[in-house]
This record gives C-alpha cells, sequence and structure tokens, in this order.
C-alpha cells in the first residue's frame, strides 16, 4: 500500500495549485455541521478495490486526523454511487447496483455496530444469531433489511446470515446506504473483518479485526459519526472541506 500513501501526498500537493472546479450546488458533498466524527476511504480510481480509511474529528471548523491510516478492502469491482446523504451527479458513469460487487461511493451516516458476543461502546450495538438475515431480495418487504427469520413471515428468497460460519461478522458497523429500499439499488452495505484472500468483498469495506475493534470504540452516537467514500479525485473535486485534504 506504499503506492497509495506515495500517491496521496502527489495529489494533495497537485491540488494546491489547482483553481477549485465549479459544480452544482447539487454536486457538491457537504458534510453536516451536527456530525464531528467521519470515516474516510479513498481509492486510487473507480475500479481500484484497495484502499485507505482515515478517521477525522471535527474541531471547531477543522477536521482533525485520528490516528493512523487504515488500509483497507472494498468491493470487488470497486466503487459505483450508492444512496446516501448526497445528490448522485447527473453524469454519474459508475452507480451502485445490487450484486455488482460495488461498494457504494457519497456519503452515509451509521447505523449499528454489531458482532456475535457482547461489547460495550457508546454506540447502538447488536449481537446477531444465525437466525437473523439480512435480506438481498428485491421482491421482499424486508428489502436492506436486518430481520429477525424466527418471528416474521418471510416473503424472501435470498438473504445473508448475519452470524456467519466464519470470522468475518465477528465484528461489524451496518451503513445506512438505500435506506428507502429502492428495488436492485444495494442492500446489506456492512464495514467488517476482513478476509486474507485480498479479492475484494460484495460490496462491504472490510479491515483487520483489531482495527474494526479501535474503530468501535472510537465511535460515539453523540458525534454522529459518517463514513464518506469516493475514489480521491471525487473527494477532491466534491468535497469543500479542505481541512480533509
Amino acid at each position: 500500500m506504499k503506492r497509495v500513501m506515495i500517491l496521496t501526498l502527489g495529489l494533495a500537493l497537485f491540488t494546491a495549485c489547482q483553481a477549485t472546479p465549479v459544480l452544482e450546488n447539487s454536486e457538491q458533498i457537504v458534510i453536516p455541521q451536527e456530525s464531528k466524527q467521519l470515516l474516510m476511504v479513498s481509492t486510487n480510481s473507480w475500479s481500484d478495490r484497495e484502499g485507505v480509511l482515515q478517521r477525522f474529528e471535527r474541531l471547531d471548523e477543522n477536521w482533525i486526523r485520528v490516528g493512523e491510516p487504515i488500509e483497507i478492502i472494498l468491493g470487488r469491482n470497486g466503487l459505483g454511487w450508492g444512496i446516501g446523504l448526497h445528490m448522485i451527479p447527473k453524469n454519474a458513469k459508475y452507480i451502485k447496483k445490487e450484486g455488482d460487487g460495488k461498494a457504494p461511493a457519497g456519503l452515509f451516516s451509521l447505523g449499528n455496530g454489531f458482532g456475535y458476543d457482547d461489547f460495550k461502546i457508546d454506540f447502538p450495538y447488536s449481537v446477531y444469531k444465525r437466525t437473523d438475515h439480512c435480506v438481498d431480495d428485491s421482491q421482499s418487504l424486508f428489502y436492506n433489511r436486518i430481520v429477525d427469520s424466527t418471528v416474521i413471515k418471510k416473503d424472501y428468497k435470498s438473504f445473508e446470515h448475519m452470524r456467519l460460519k466464519n470470522r468475518l461478522y465477528k465484528y461489524g458497523i451496518t451503513v445506512n446506504h438505500n435506506e428507502n429500499q429502492v428495488p436492485l439499488a444495494g442492500s446489506c452495505i456492512f464495514i467488517h473483518i476482513r478476509s486474507n484472500n485480498n479479492k475484494g468483498t460484495a460490496g462491504c469495506t472490510a479491515m483487520k479485526e483489531n482495527e474494526i475493534v479501535n474503530v468501535l470504540h472510537w465511535i460515539k452516537l453523540d458525534k454522529k459519526p459518517l463514513l464518506l467514500q469516493l475514489p480521491r479525485t471525487e473527494i477532491i473535486k466534491r468535497v469543500a472541506d479542505n481541512s480533509l485534504l
């Protein structure tokens, strides 16, 4: 990942000499003032499945870096604009769809932490069972929702177990992508533990176990943490806050 870090510095120096791009207001990404914590994931390109996550905390009007950068793995096919706290650009070339192997790009709130056992943090946290399902069937009333399959009337044919037979969901965070359940726009987006194969995820953001544990301890409900996830050139182009660069 040295290549990524070198490119980060190069882009920062390059943009210092460039004029700010003119965008329609709807295409700019504005981070709400009430949010005091930010997880910023940046990649080299839309197709890159490797990237860097940097934590930030807002101090007065500026964002201050927290901790060391975290090397993450994204969707096996990179990124596509998702549905969150931003407007998808009119000329968007890459848009997240169900089953496309892309992680959602844009600005998103976080739902809750989760895992296999109790875990005390200052953020909502759920312990999931094998019978808890995240529904990825667009025809279901429960599409893009986590449900207890033992207490609802199942109307779905496709789902994901929230307690896996491996460790990948031992710790995780739900990402509020496509909250209005737009059919085929993508579902079940999480931050979780990465596998060892580096082949990319189905659309989630993954990191090492100790790293996500640190993130879970760090996020605070009253600071309204957000996830900003984009190629680095798009962050430079669309995010007005220069203290993030």
